[in-house]
């Protein structure tokens, strides 16, 4: 019975939570806040609740209740002794024991809709007062809560009259509300500040640690991270050290290692090259071929060598990608090739600056063997990943008019010794992708408004 329940449960809650997603707060801080501060509000919401429905109606009751029975009793006694002479001292009885200001207006009617609103509306106090007077005086009555700031003034209307009540607001209102309500304001804000100052430093650690974590991750020296914060925190910001030591370890010892070996290989490229310098007269013509395959074989290892190298131990620092796609395409031209260049005037970036060259050569020599025109690009857009914040996103584009790749085969162009030609070692567009990777961005290939193929690099600034 409970996997059919589930599932009819299921999309009535995605519906309700689609719109939450929107309401909630993305980040850890305010959700945080949120855990802290939502069930404190209900809390005090329902203590407020509990106040209002209980004790603060049960005394504004009682309260209301006292002064209609005085003004009851008070109109009783006008009843009684209608007498102007014996007016006088039912006055002066209530101004002194109960502590009411009387006047009676002889002839005078309540004028319709003399009725005026509470000077608090959020409190029962009006509909009290009005109640009580209802049960207590059984005549037409109004009252002004606005006209004085320290008394309440009740308009009865009599056979003869208008009488003209003053009761203290201090008998229907008690102090007690303002406490309880600066209490409830009071307490809610000093946790609302503890809890925010308290959140803000762990949050400042997690936001430290992904900083460092996303600068690694594009090849940028951060050094070890200081440990702060909440012990998973700092379990997390050490563990993190630790993995930058593993990784700068292992990349130190491939590097030393692939280095060995390119002197290991070099060694006896060397001495065939040696050998065929001192070839007898007559087999020039068989050396020339034999120094051709030697060359060729050196720049494969040398190209085999700085794919698996990755170019792991050159550091970030400010240049300038526009003076280098530049000078690149100018190396291009050099070569034979049709290059345009679209650029701004500056764009200075952290970067791999040698790694970055060899990525765009590879990118340039590849169009420059399949096609007659190129056309490189640089542009700023804005980008937003995964609900974090926009930044800058800088595109360059690489566009050729040659016979471009087949939609299905693009993504396959970016395998190791992958190569839809002769004469290529099928490592360019790998070791272009491990780069720009290595920076944080990719390499994209599309059919290029040249009729060719476009290479499309995106680098985070």
């Amino acid at each position: 019975m409970m996997p059919p329940l589930r599932r009819l449960l299921r999309a009535p809650l995605r519906a309700l939570g689609a719109p939450l997603r929107l309401i909630l707060p993305r980040g850890l801080l305010g959700r945080a806040l949120l855990i802290i501060l939502l069930p404190l509000l209900i809390l005090q919401g329902v203590a407020l609740q509990l106040f209002y429905g209980g004790h603060l109606d049960v005394i504004s009751r009682r309260l209301a209740g006292g002064v209609a029975g005085d003004v009851g009793m008070v109109v009783e006694l006008l009843s009684r002794h209608p007498l102007e002479s014996e007016r006088g001292w039912i006055f002066r009885e209530a101004a002194w024991r109960l502590d009411l200001s009387l006047a009676f207006e002889p002839g005078a009617v309540i004028a319709p809709g003399a009725a005026r609103q509470s000077w608090l509306p959020i409190l029962p106090l009006e509909g009290d007062l009005n109640q009580a007077l209802q049960e207590r005086v059984g005549l037409p009555f109004d009252t002004d809560w606005q006209s004085d700031p320290r008394s309440v003034i009740i308009r009865v209307q009599m056979p003869d009259g208008l009488l003209h009540v003053e009761a203290p607001r201090k008998r229907l209102f008690f102090g007690t509300l303002y406490l309880f309500v600066i209490w409830l304001v009071g307490t809610s804000l000093l946790l609302f500040i503890v809890a925010a100052l308290f959140m803000k430093n762990q949050v400042r650690a997690i936001r430290r640690l992904a900083s460092a974590a996303e600068a690694f991750g594009v090849g940028r020296e951060v050094g070890p991270i200081k440990p702060e914060g909440a012990r998973e925190v700092r379990q997390a910001a050490a563990a993190f050290n630790q993995m930058q030591g593993r990784i700068r370890r292992f990349i130190s010892q491939r590097t030393e290692m692939l280095a060995g070996i390119s002197h290991d290989l070099r060694t006896p490229l060397t001495r065939l090259r040696l050998g065929l310098a001192m070839l007898p007269p007559g087999a020039e013509e068989d050396a020339a071929a034999m120094t051709e395959d030697v060359a060729e074989m050196d720049r494969m290892i040398a190209t085999y060598l700085t794919f698996a190298r990755g170019e792991g131990l050159e550091q970030s620092q400010p240049a300038d990608l526009a003076e280098m796609v530049r000078d690149l395409a100018e190396r291009a031209r050099k070569d034979g090739a049709a290059v345009s260049v679209d650029t701004p005037e500056a764009l200075v970036l952290p970067v791999r600056i040698d790694a970055l060259r060899r990525c765009l050569g590879n990118l340039l020599d590849n169009a420059r063997r399949h096609a007659r025109r190129i056309a490189v690009a640089i542009d700023e857009t804005m980008r937003q990943e995964g609900g974090r914040a926009p930044g800058r996103w800088v595109q360059i584009t690489v566009d050729d008019d040659g016979p471009g790749i087949p939609e299905v085969s693009r993504e396959e162009a970016f395998k190791p010794f992958t190569s839809f030609s002769s004469g290529g070692t099928g490592l360019g567009l790998a070791i272009a992708r491990d780069i720009a990777r290595a920076h944080g961005g990719d390499i994209s290939l599309e059919a290029s408004p040249l009729g060719g193929l476009r290479a499309r690099v995106r680098l985070p600034a």
